[in-house]
């Protein structure tokens, strides 16, 4: 009978040191790290991202830099309305728009600012 009650006191005791040494606690894994661009992501950089009525602001913030403001708004907005996207920057990146990069004025120069 001693053996019994021996037997009955130790064993829970004996399995929950079992449990509690086998117990695995859970850690999540940790957030994959910031993606870090080259050239940050912009609407209206790539063919056809923007609207018609979109190219105003985008050729407003393009040619805010130059000299000939008229010129560069006028080309720039005709550009836009055939190619839906405005290079970003206020120079050059014009290999984000294909389209704004190939239109050639007749002499063979660029077309759009």
């Amino acid at each position: 009978m001693e053996k019994k009650l021996i037997l009955v006191l130790i064993l829970p005791l004996l399995i929950m040191i079992l449990l509690v040494g086998t117990h695995v606690s859970y850690h999540p894994p940790p957030p994959p790290p910031p993606i870090i661009r080259k050239f940050p992501l912009q609407n209206g950089t790539t063919p056809g991202s923007l609207h018609p009525q979109e190219c105003l602001p985008k050729c407003t913030y393009r040619c805010s830099n130059t000299q000939y403001r008229k010129p560069c708004m006028f080309f720039c907005q005709k550009c836009c309305a055939k190619c839906l996207c405005v290079p970003p920057g206020t120079y050059g990146n014009k290999q984000f728009c294909p389209c704004y990069n190939s239109w050639k004025t007749k002499r063979g120069g660029p077309k759009c600012p």
